[in-house]
C-alpha cells in the first residue's frame, strides 16, 4: 500500500534539466545556433531547433500500475515522433534591459508543462495534450557584474537540459526526470564575483509551477567556481514547502522539499570531457511515512573523434528509497551509449543503446502484463539547428 499511496501523491510531480559551463553553470536553456544571429527582430535574436526521434523499447514504457512513465520524453515503446520545434527570442545585454521568450511545440511540451499553464485548477487534472509550452518567458536586466531576471525560466539543477542540442545523449537521464525540477517562475539574480566565481540567488513559486499551488515560496542558491579551462564546479540548493501533488487538488498535504545538486565538469584533454552529477532530495509531510528521501549519481564520458563524429557514455544510479519519485522503493540503474554524427553545421544525428535495471520487478513488459526488473532500448534522433 505504501508504494501505491506515494505514487498517487507524487504523480503530478513526475509529469511536471555538457561540455562547458556558462556564467551561472546552468545557462538559460538556449539551443546553440548553427550561425549566431541568423535572424534578428527588434534586437532579439531568433534561434531554435527541430527534434525528431524514434524509440524501440523492450517494455511498455510504464512502471507497474501504469501511472508513471519509466522514461522522460521517449516513453512510447515503438514510435517515431516530433519531440519539439523550439523557437527562442533572446536579448540579454550586459548593460540594460532585454528578455527571453522560449516556446516549445511538440510532444515534449506536455511533459515539461508547469502547473497553472496546462492544468484545470478546479479538478486538478490535465486539460489534455496541447503539444505547446511557454518554457521560458522572462525580463532581463544587466548591470555587469550583476544580472537579474524575472519571469519563467529553467532550473539551475542538473547536468542535462530540456533542449536536446545541449545534451550529448538522445534519452534523458533518470536524474533529469525524477530527481530535479524542470522550470521555475520567480526572480533570480546572478553576481559574477570574478572571472572564476559567481553566485546565484532567487525566490520562486516552486518546482514546475507557473501558478503557486500554495502560499509558500521556494528559494534557490548556487555557487559556481571555474578555476581553469579544465575544471568547473557548481553547488545548487532548492528549499521550500511544496504540495505533494503539484496540481493542488491531488492532495492537500504539503511539506518542506529540499534538493542539493552538485555538478562537476572536467576537461581531461582536448577530446575528452568527464561530467559528474549528484542529487540528494527530501520531502516532508508524506502521510504515514512522514519524510521521504531520494539520491542519485550520474557520470558522463564524452569523446570527440573528429569535427563530425563524437561518442558519449552515461551511467547512473538512482535510489528512490521511499518510492516518493517513481512510486516504488527501488534502486534503479541505467547505462547509455550514444554515437553522434554532424554531417553539416545545421544537422546532428544520434544513435543510442540503453539498458535500465532495477532491484525490483517494476518495468511492465511489452504486452502490458508481466513485470520485469530490466528494460532495453534503441533510439535514433535527428536534430536541425538554426
Amino acid at each position: 500500500m505504501k508504494k501505491i499511496t506515494l505514487a498517487l501523491c507524487m504523480a503530478g510531480l513526475l509529469s511536471a534539466n555538457q561540455f562547458a559551463f556558462a556564467e551561472d553553470a546552468k545557462p538559460a536553456d538556449a539551443a546553440p545556433a548553427a550561425d549566431p544571429a541568423i535572424y534578428s527582430i527588434g534586437g532579439f535574436d531568433l534561434t531554435g531547433h527541430v527534434d525528431v526521434g524514434y524509440t524501440k523499447l523492450s517494455g511498455s514504457g510504464k512502471f507497474d500500475g501504469g501511472i508513471t512513465n519509466d522514461r522522460v520524453f521517449d516513453f512510447e515503446r515503438n514510435k517515431l515522433k516530433l519531440h519539439a520545434i523550439d523557437l527562442q527570442f533572446t536579448k540579454t545585454p550586459d548593460a540594460g534591459f532585454g528578455g527571453v521568450i522560449d516556446a516549445t511545440l511538440g510532444k515534449d511540451a506536455d511533459i515539461i508543462g508547469a502547473y497553472g499553464l496546462i492544468v484545470d485548477d478546479k479538478v486538478g487534472t490535465a486539460q489534455g495534450k496541447r503539444n505547446a509550452d511557454l518554457t521560458q518567458a522572462y525580463l532581463h536586466y544587466g548591470a555587469a557584474p550583476l544580472t537579474i531576471i524575472a519571469g519563467k525560466f529553467v532550473t539551475l539543477a542538473g547536468a542535462e537540459y530540456i533542449k536536446s542540442p545541449l545534451n550529448t545523449n538522445y534519452s534523458r537521464s533518470i536524474l533529469f526526470g525524477y530527481a530535479i525540477p524542470f522550470t521555475h517562475t520567480g526572480l533570480r539574480a546572478t553576481y559574477k564575483v570574478s572571472d572564476e566565481f559567481s553566485v546565484v540567488g532567487g525566490i520562486n513559486q516552486g518546482w514546475d509551477q507557473f501558478k503557486d499551488s500554495n502560499s509558500d515560496k521556494t528559494i534557490e542558491l548556487q555557487a559556481a567556481y571555474a578555476p581553469s579551462k579544465t575544471v568547473a564546479l557548481a553547488a545548487t540548493v532548492y528549499a521550500g514547502k511544496e504540495n505533494l501533488g503539484i496540481y493542488g487538488g491531488v492532495t492537500p498535504e504539503k511539506g518542506t522539499r529540499n534538493l542539493l545538486d552538485l555538478l562537476g565538469t572536467f576537461n581531461l584533454n582536448d577530446q575528452t570531457t568527464l561530467i559528474l552529477n549528484f542529487d540528494y532530495g527530501t520531502q516532508d509531510g508524506i502521510p504515514v511515512l512522514g519524510k521521504a528521501t531520494w539520491q542519485g549519481l550520474a557520470g558522463y564520458l564524452n569523446y570527440t573523434i573528429s569535427d563530425q563524429w563524437k561518442v558519449s557514455f552515461r551511467a547512473e544510479q538512482f535510489d528512490d528509497k521511499d518510492g516518493a519519485r517513481t512510486g516504488f522503493a527501488q534502486k534503479w540503474k541505467e547505462a547509455t551509449l550514444t554515437g553522434i554524427y554532424l554531417p553539416t553545421k545545421n544537422w546532428e544525428l544520434r544513435g543510442e543503446l540503453r539498458k535500465d535495471s532495477s532491484d525490483k520487478d517494476v518495468f511492465v513488459d511489452s504486452n502490458g502484463a508481466a513485470l520485469k526488473s530490466n528494460q532495453n532500448s534503441f533510439g535514433i534522433e535527428a536534430l536541425y539547428k538554426f
